[in-house]
């Protein structure tokens, strides 16, 4: 099984509101503009994350300490952005979408999660798992 973890980092302005998508970005700063973003200053690698886009699934959990959820989607097998893993309820696709059909959008990430995500000294753990 494929796991890829990386971190990424709160920030004042995390709102995670958005209905459609999610994301995890690798800018170190963020507008109230920016509400579908989960965290910031993300330290993923595009090349650890190209061998999970052969998986039928995959499986992402969030955490901060005891506090955590999840989420499944599809991978988008064209993603190729370097700096932004976006990820949509929908089946839009763009090289900055790895993954489409996902079952919750930044809004229905666990609330008491998003707010530790306002402290900008707060550290997620983004733990990707291939699934078939």
């Amino acid at each position: 099984m494929t796991k890829i973890i990386f971190s990424a980092n709160g920030h004042i302005n995390v709102l995670s509101t958005h209905r459609n998508t999610l994301e995890f970005t690798k800018d170190k700063e963020l507008t109230r503009n920016g509400d579908c973003i989960v965290a910031v200053d993300a330290d993923f690698d595009i090349e650890r994350l190209k061998p999970l886009l052969t998986a039928k699934k995959i499986k992402c959990i969030i955490s901060i300490g005891k506090l955590k959820d999840e989420f499944t989607f599809n991978p988008n097998p064209y993603f190729s952005d370097n700096h932004e893993v976006v990820i949509r309820r929908t089946d839009f696709s763009s090289p900055r979408t790895f993954g489409i059909h996902c079952n919750k959008a930044s809004i229905d990430l666990n609330r008491e999660l998003i707010e530790k995500l306002k402290d900008p000294k707060a550290k997620l753990t983004i733990e990707f798992l291939a699934l078939g």
